[in-house]
């Protein structure tokens, strides 16, 4: 783990700082916070303690705010870095001290409440936030006593946590995205959302990512239906933009009866299972409201089953500080009877796979299978989607014959799956690493800019 220390202020001094025992002497002759910096001349700690020690004036200067949280220093062309500042972008803020980004105000206080872990000091921000003219943010930080709003440089690294769709395609948090990113050199990670069919056309150039794709086409046709379900026994239809699980339908076809099955959930959260005697009338009745050009059709799979109940996994992938994926989390969820989905809020309950799986000997397969494959797919997704992406969650699935099948892949992975009682530390990691991505971030952008921005 990268060391990070703690820094004092003092006031008792003038443009001068004590850099901590354990630094090589170096000249440095700058010091800087975000986007700020400031000439210094700094000296060897009289003391010998491993901390950095700066005068007030500086940090005024510098605009950091004395948070007692230890930082990492970079040293790079006599400047020394401190940091990184952290700035997560996001929308929909409220005028309420206690609740400033609404309902989402708790996730954020636990993603910011890691910050000492991971040696950062990290705030939220939106458009009405900053301040061009001065090159500021006044960020909301999530200390001992709540929310607090301070005004700190523009950050080293932004992490991108717009809520939706809908927010993501607003023009005028676009123009901010990209005027951050190309005057200020910001590194902007897990921008956007990921499109199902762009992923599932991507990971088809990779042929060791393509092992794990089920077959899926935009719709077009009926008749393409009639082969898939001729193929295949059922197939599910899902909306290109979908989350949640919301919008999706499972198609079966019975050779015997020569009829059609539907299952969906309708608006009202109750589940539905109904027949057809041709796949015309099915989706006159079903599809009657709906844009089909805004739907795909994936081949079904016959998933591994828990008293006659589907089960999926959700598999969260991280960068970590060097740069490298680690898989952080990894649960089953088990679909209510009935359902199309395994989702929480269609019922769905999640267990641990030592719950799920009757041996250690068959858990221990299923997890090496998972992790390899999530791996293989990270490192795919990083290669052939745009943007610069930290963090992946996967719903994947399991066939009787113990192939590992991917089902969607979430640039914004929801955590409702860290509800069980058990993957409480995986919970932490997760939100950890989310963060100390951005040290690696930090130092790539300082140190190398033209990998960061290539």
């Amino acid at each position: 783990m990268r060391k990070h220390y703690q820094i004092d202020i003092m006031e008792d001094a003038k443009n001068i700082f004590y850099l901590p025992a354990d630094i090589q002497k170096t000249n440095v002759q700058k010091i800087a916070y975000g986007t700020f910096s400031v000439e210094v001349r700094g000296i060897r700690h009289p003391k010998g303690q491993n901390r950095l020690v700066i005068s007030q004036d500086i940090a005024t200067k510098l605009k950091l705010p004395n948070l007692q949280t230890p930082l990492h220093l970079f040293l790079h062309d006599q400047t020394l870095y401190l940091g990184p500042l952290v700035g997560i972008f996001s929308s929909g803020f409220t005028p309420f001290p206690l609740r400033p980004i609404g309902e989402r105000s708790l996730f954020f206080s636990k993603l910011l409440s890691v910050e000492k872990l991971v040696g950062a000091h990290a705030f939220i921000f939106g458009e009405e936030h900053i301040n061009w003219e001065n090159g500021t943010i006044e960020g909301l930080f999530y200390l001992e006593n709540g929310w607090e709003k301070i005004e700190v440089p523009f950050p080293n690294v932004i992490y991108d946590r717009l809520p939706n769709r809908r927010s993501e395609k607003k023009a005028i948090l676009s123009k901010i995205k990209d005027r951050l990113q190309k005057e200020y050199l910001i590194p902007w990670y897990n921008p956007g959302f990921f499109n199902k069919m762009d992923v599932y056309e991507r990971l088809q150039q990779d042929s060791a990512s393509s092992l794990y794709l089920p077959e899926t086409h935009p719709f077009t046709s009926f008749s393409m239906i009639e082969k898939m379900l001729a193929d295949y026994g059922h197939v599910y239809i899902k909306p290109i933009n979908g989350s949640l699980g919301l919008g999706i339908h499972q198609i079966i076809y019975d050779r015997e009866s020569q009829t059609y099955y539907c299952r969906y959930r309708e608006k009202n959260g109750e589940n539905k299972l109904r027949k057809y005697q041709t796949l015309e009338a099915l989706f006159k009745h079903v599809f009657r409201n709906r844009n089909l050009s805004h739907m795909l059709v994936q081949q079904g799979i016959h998933s591994i089953r828990v008293d006659k109940r589907t089960v999926d996994f959700r598999i969260h992938t991280n960068k970590d500080t060097e740069g490298n994926w680690q898989v952080t989390a990894l649960a089953a969820k088990v679909a209510s009877p009935g359902s199309v989905t395994t989702h929480i809020n269609n019922g769905g309950v999640i267990k641990t796979l030592e719950e799920l799986f009757a041996s250690p000997e068959k858990e221990k397969e299923a997890v090496k299978k998972l992790k390899e494959a999530c791996l293989t797919l990270s490192h795919a997704l990083e290669n052939y989607m745009e943007g610069i992406i930290g963090e992946i969650g996967f719903d994947m699935g399991i066939d009787r014959d113990g192939n590992v099948w991917l089902f969607e892949a979430n640039s914004k992975p929801g955590r409702s799956i860290f509800k069980h009682p058990h993957l409480k530390e995986f919970d932490l990691l997760t939100r950890r690493l989310s963060l100390a991505f951005s040290i690696f971030l930090t130092e790539q952008a300082i140190i190398n800019p033209e990998e960061v921005f290539k």
